[in-house]
């Protein structure tokens, strides 16, 4: 026996070496199958609410099954839906009538965002026509010099003065009427359906050139209006996929990654310059992390790491906005309590061969984090970041005080853009990427909860800004301007007295709509610089001094 030992030893050890190469060979094979489905052209680009979102989640459901994953919460579906408002819309029983003529609904006229719903409203402007009808080009020629005019805005201010006069609507025609200034230099203002301007009384009628050149509308001319107005919210329905492991253990580690991306780059969130609609496949954005989520959940539910539960969500709505994952803590009776850690997978596709950097977010969400990952590893070169925050779907569970890491292999030429294909993904980086983190579980496997400690915000991730507030934007925010969710110590956000809660509206002389435009705002300024920030508080206005 003591002889036969050391061969039965050496035997074994080449046995599991060749299992383990089995292992990692199917691995690198599963991953590709993955992100060559999800980022095909069939999918569209899985833009949040379409068809191609639903063959993804469909797609990501079949391999939580295969891997034989349980429903979470007793829901008897993998599938949660959510809703996700995305601007306004006309109804298309919208109608208008001038001098019994009817005209063709945004081809002739739309009705501003903002407008009051009108079931059935009948104006003859003979007598009222100069203070209920604005000639566009007249306004636009006589503010061409002013960089910071704004037509909408304009046209908002304007309605809200008349309807305060008594004016039943406000009607904005698209031609020059003989006022000595030429209407083609105009183009003619669009239905902005991501407006957010606060609904007013009245109707606000726009009508087009094309119509106004049919209609040879004047100036004192008689003229007969018949409206229906129907302005509603526009809403679409996301899809979460959520699997669970019940190891029936005290805690729960949840790992996540979302796997929408920018359809043909509808939500103006495409970086992609082209005239010609393409699709935007995001084969590192992000079907790498969702590659990467579907290989460890095979991993931990075949394995032998127990001390946990293991929930794997995979989120729609990130692009948007952080919608599946801020739908998934507060509304999927998530006890966060009962949370571990999140770990997030997102852009884990494009490790550099030369340089081995990998980006870890969420270092300082718990001291147990700088026990684990160190700068020094033999493979990586890892920068740490310590923020909690993130343009991903990690802050949503950071907000909830849930230790948190956030994984990304750096942003890229392709980012955002119909060129991020499955040919440029780094599938042996990835696979290296998912044993990182499989190490990391192993190695929390039998430590108590982890402690959980609050960061500063940052906006480190996929874009990067010359300056910060210090504040966290509640990305799901549907009302005009940017509410606050989180205020970070000893930051300009802080020391100028901005709370969690108040809604930013204009920084300097930059308004803030959305975080879109709040982060383009925050461009314009540079470290060290004062301004001013307008925000509302409750149904106060407060302009207060702050330097970046």
């Amino acid at each position: 026996m003591k002889i036969l030992l050391p061969i039965l030893i050496c035997f074994t050890t080449a046995a599991i070496a060749q299992q383990n190469k089995k292992a990692t060979k199917n691995t690198l094979i599963a991953l590709q199958k993955h992100i060559d489905y999800l980022a095909s052209n069939k999918l569209e680009g899985r833009r949040t609410g379409t068809a191609g979102e639903k063959l993804a989640y469909e797609y990501i459901e079949q391999e939580f099954k295969k891997i034989g994953l349980q429903y979470f919460n007793n829901t008897k579906t993998f599938i949660q839906p959510f809703t996700v408002q995305e601007g306004k819309q006309m109804d298309s029983s919208s109608t208008v009538l001038v001098n019994n003529v009817g005209l063709k609904i945004n081809t002739d006229f739309f009705y501003f965002p903002f407008s009051a719903n009108a079931a059935s409203l009948k104006v003859d402007l003979n007598t009222a026509y100069k203070n209920q009808c604005i000639f566009i080009q007249k306004v636009l020629d006589s503010t061409k010099d002013n960089p910071h005019f704004d037509i909408y805005d304009f046209i908002y201010n304007k309605t809200v003065s008349l309807q305060h006069e008594g004016a039943k609507f406000l009607l904005i025609i698209n031609s020059d009427n003989g006022l000595g200034i030429k209407a083609s230099q105009y183009a003619d203002l669009n239905f902005d359906e991501k407006d957010k301007h606060p609904k007013v009384n009245i109707p606000v009628l726009y009508l087009t050139k094309e119509a106004n050149n049919a209609l040879k509308v004047k100036a004192n001319s008689p003229i007969e209006i018949t409206m229906q107005c129907s302005v509603a919210q526009k809403v679409k329905t996301g899809h979460n996929v959520v699997g669970y492991v019940n190891n029936n253990a005290d805690n729960t580690i949840v790992l996540g990654a979302h796997y929408d991306h920018l359809g043909y780059g509808e939500d103006h969130n495409s970086l992609y310059t082209g005239s010609i609609p393409a699709i935007h496949n995001g084969a590192d954005d992000n079907a790498s992390g969702t590659a990467a989520l579907i290989e460890i959940a095979k991993i931990l539910k075949q394995g032998e790491y127990k001390k946990n539960n293991y929930l794997f969500v995979s989120f729609s709505g990130e692009e948007l906005g952080l919608f599946g994952s801020k739908f998934f803590v507060d509304s999927s009776g998530m006890q966060p309590q009962k949370i571990n850690y999140m770990i997030n997978m997102d852009m884990v596709g494009r490790l550099s061969d030369s340089t081995h950097g990998l980006t870890i977010g969420g270092y300082g969400t718990s001291p147990t984090w700088g026990t684990l990952i160190t700068s020094t590893d033999t493979y990586f070169k890892i920068h740490v970041d310590s923020s909690g925050s993130g343009p991903s779907d990690h802050t949503s569970f950071y907000r909830k005080n849930i230790p948190v890491l956030f994984f990304f292999t750096g942003s890229h030429k392709d980012y955002h853009k119909p060129t991020d294909d499955a040919d440029k993904i780094n599938y042996t980086g990835e696979l290296a990427i998912i044993e990182y983190i499989k190490n990391i579980i192993a190695k929390t496997n039998n430590l108590p909860k982890l402690a959980f400690t609050k960061t500063r915000e940052t906006s480190m991730g996929k874009s990067s800004f010359k300056v910060s507030l210090g504040i966290m934007p509640d990305y799901t925010f549907a009302g005009n301007g940017v509410m606050v969710d989180g205020v970070s110590e000893n930051r300009p956000a802080q020391k100028a007295g901005i709370k969690t809660g108040d809604v930013i509206m204009q920084l300097g002389d930059y308004k803030c709509t959305d975080v879109q435009t709040y982060m383009d705002a925050l461009n314009k300024f540079n470290k060290g610089q004062s301004t001013n920030v307008l925000l509302k508080r409750k149904n106060e206005e407060l302009l207060l001094p702050i330097t970046f």
